[in-house]
């Protein structure tokens, strides 16, 4: 009976896809609805590729799903993903409807999965991975995530015994996942710009998790990311297996140390938790079998892609465009960080506001309080602009970050922004916008480009 049900399902999804290709919404996770709807155990019978990856955690999962997808097409590996659906349930079923024919008969060699981790329950019971890559564990928006030891505890309960793991050592929260399965670790040598103690407001892992004394750190560079260990018991973060051991940030390149010895490769992007992002796609396709050699050709021509870092010059002003999650403290924190180190005098707009939820629910503005706000209180940092429905809440996050009001400026639509920047040749202008934003944040970067370009004439 369930055999019968699953090849229903199947045909009436395969269905669904030809409609959706008719009325041309490709993006959407219907034919893994219905499929789920006809049948709850469709995940479990339908054909998967031969070799299966994992990429889960709080933030840069989509990057280094993405990053990983585009190696191994450039290294011609017939890859299966869900980035055109979601990373729950539903997204996942759409994709492997898409993988599979009519019959069930599996046409790709190897799938790459964006797994959210809170689907771990409808998921990993249904499918083993043979990699599962764990990118971070940290505080998500309060509304969705809670606490990030519930969400290690979710993982903890689901991840298949048989699946590799490839963690975060600088990550306490997501290193000590699952101590039975098979892993390795990778993280980030010590940097000039790190620390000794933690100075942002989120550090989500204090306390020894052996004899619970507060810890100490050889290194960190934010929150609780870095190389700690505790003082009376003697526990310490693992040993890296991969790991960067310098970042040349003139040449563009990274230094990079593994199992299989050590190379130079090109800089994806300068910003700390991308060059995480470039790591974890190091060993990944080290842990794969790929040559050193190897992985300099699939590299040639790899990319963060533009949604989620966009910059373009024009008359000597940057303009660039910055994903930071909305409702995500400790992701916008990171981005402020990165803003921090850049040179030059800077203009920013916020535009981190919700916009697909804001007609279901009023936003908990809690996250405003957890975010480093207080990194934006630099001289280089000459004026702020804060938009949409929460630009009072911003500009009272301002005050207590004790940001001068004449940096400030505020207006409730997101496109009239580009009329109040200052525009100072050699600066730069930083467009910050949440998931559901791009667009919007599209169109002000257009405008932006335009005022800049008739100005100069």
């Amino acid at each position: 009976m369930n055999k019968i049900r699953f090849m229903i399902a199947l045909l009436m999804a395969k269905l669904a896809v030809i409609a959706l290709k008719i009325t041309r919404h490709n993006g959407t996770n219907f034919p893994g609805i219905v499929a789920l709807k006809i049948c709850p155990s469709f995940i479990r019978y339908v054909a998967k590729p031969e070799k299966m990856i994992a990429v889960s955690g709080t933030n840069g999962k989509t990057t280094v799903s993405n990053l990983l997808n585009d190696s191994l097409k450039a290294a011609k590996i017939n890859v299966l993903n869900n980035s055109l659906g979601s990373n729950i349930n539903t997204g996942i079923a759409t994709a492997l409807i898409h993988g599979v024919s009519i019959f069930n008969k599996e046409k790709y060699e190897m799938g790459v999965f964006e797994v959210d981790e809170r689907s771990a329950p409808r998921i990993f019971p249904y499918m083993t991975f043979d990699y599962m890559i764990i990118t971070n564990l940290s505080r998500d928006s309060i509304m969705r995530n809670a606490h990030p030891e519930y969400i290690a505890s979710l993982l903890e309960k689901y991840l298949p015994k048989k699946t590799k793991l490839i963690l975060n050592a600088d990550d306490l929260l997501s290193c000590r996942l699952a101590k039975d399965n098979e892993r390795v670790y990778f993280g980030i040598a010590e940097l000039p710009n790190d620390k000794k103690e933690s100075r942002n407001l989120i550090n989500d892992i204090r306390s020894c998790p052996i004899c619970h004394h507060e810890l100490s750190y050889e290194y960190v560079r934010y929150s609780n990311i870095g190389k700690a260990y505790c003082r009376h018991c003697g526990f310490k973060a693992p040993k890296y297996d991969y790991m960067i051991a310098s970042v040349d940030y003139d040449n563009k390149l990274v230094h990079f140390k593994g199992l299989k010895g050590e190379s130079d490769y090109r800089l994806l992007n300068d910003s700390i938790f991308n060059i995480y992002n470039e790591l974890i796609l190091l060993t990944t396709l080290c842990e794969l079998g790929y040559s050193l050699s190897e992985i300099a050709k699939l590299l040639e021509n790899i990319d963060i892609v533009k949604s989620r870092f966009n910059k373009t010059i024009v008359n000597d002003i940057e303009v660039v465009m910055l994903l930071a999650k909305d409702r995500n403290a400790y992701a916008c924190s990171r981005v402020f960080e990165y803003i921090a180190t850049l040179p030059k005098d800077k203009e920013i707009i916020l535009m981190m506001n919700n916009l697909s939820d804001s007609k279901h629910w009023s936003e908990n503005v809690c996250w405003l309080y957890d975010c480093d706000f207080e990194l934006l209180n630099r001289d280089d940092i000459k004026h702020i602009i804060a938009t949409g429905p929460r630009e009072k809440d911003y500009r009272l996050r301002f005050k207590m970050a004790d940001i001068h009001d004449d940096k400030i400026s505020s207006c409730h639509n997101e496109l009239d922004t580009p009329s109040l920047l200052k525009l100072k040749k050699g600066s730069a202008i930083y467009i910050l916008y949440g998931t559901d934003s791009i667009n919007e944040a599209l169109k002000v970067k257009e405008k932006i480009v335009k005022r800049i370009k008739e100005e100069a004439r």
